[in-house]
């Protein structure tokens, strides 16, 4: 019994040495350390968030660099397209006024052949009327002596009546002095000397052509509602007129001039189906690309 108490002290002191061990403050040399190794972890844990901020800010400006430069390109090519939409407008509209040009002289050589034409025919029906004159004399002298003049030479002068009967001036001559004088710019004359073929030869094959030429001055002056009335008037009274297309044409050109979009559209579709494949109908056909885009212009 003894012996078992004697166990029982010595455990009891044993775990009590133990618990005290346990229970006794640490020394001050390990929590130095452990707040020593605290801190470091701190310090890291700070480094590498100021590390991180650093790479963010770092990523951000980059990112602000590669947007300036998007923007900065983006507004280059803008620029640039709008550079060459406004020089693809320019060529459009210097294409445009070349055509009208080139069309223009077109028509100024197509009047001087037709003009050349109508005055070659002209020519020839006066050779054949002189012809006819010398068969009639011929066949009224005895013998026939009177055969021998040639053609070109002088003859006997016409009766008192012819000659006061003619006009003082030929109606060549007088349309080739308008003409000249239209193509000079010197519109008054010619508008003058014009009216008096009319006047004075309105049965002439270039009737028709001087009452165009009319209406070209007042065009040419921005009179547009005279010039309508005077191609109206080739329309109506010279049907066969060799400017009837080219009347046609200005009538419409004269009507958008004038603001009356939708006449002159019906007008230019008259052109085109009236006079087909004509310089006048590839003008009209232009027009009506401007007036009305639309597929059924065409």
């Amino acid at each position: 019994m003894r012996i078992r108490s004697m166990a029982i002290v010595v455990a009891a002191v044993f775990f009590g040495a133990m618990i005290g061990q346990l229970l006794a403050p640490q020394p001050a040399s390990g929590v130095s350390r452990e707040i020593v190794e605290l801190q470091q972890s701190v310090a890291q844990l700070l480094q590498g968030q100021q590390d991180l901020r650093s790479s963010l800010e770092q990523k951000l400006t980059e990112l602000h660099t590669l947007v300036g430069q998007s923007l900065d390109s983006q507004n280059r090519l803008s620029t640039e397209m709008a550079a060459l939409q406004k020089n693809m407008q320019d060529a459009q509209a210097n294409a445009g006024a070349k055509v009208d040009t080139l069309a223009t002289q077109s028509q100024g050589l197509s009047d001087n052949m037709q003009d050349l034409q109508a005055r070659v025919g002209k020519v020839s029906q006066q050779v054949s009327d002189v012809q006819n004159l010398l068969q009639s004399i011929d066949a009224k002298i005895p013998g026939g002596t009177a055969t021998a003049t040639p053609t070109g030479s002088a003859s006997a002068p016409p009766p008192s009546g012819a000659a006061s009967a003619a006009p003082p001036i030929s109606s060549d001559t007088l349309y080739q002095n308008a003409l000249r004088d239209y193509n000079s710019g010197r519109y008054d004359l010619s508008r003058q000397e014009f009216s008096d073929f009319l006047k004075n030869f309105p049965d002439s094959d270039l009737a028709g052509n001087s009452q165009f030429y009319l209406g070209e001055i007042d065009f040419s002056q921005a009179n547009y509602q005279d010039a309508l009335a005077a191609y109206d008037m080739v329309l109506v009274n010279y049907p066969k007129s060799y400017k009837l297309a080219a009347a046609s044409l200005k009538k419409g050109e004269a009507m958008m001039a004038l603001g009356q979009k939708a006449s002159a559209i019906r007008q230019f579709r008259s052109v085109v189906s009236r006079f087909p494949g004509t310089d006048e109908s590839k003008r009209a056909e232009s027009h009506l690309r401007q007036l009305a885009p639309s597929p059924a212009a065409h």
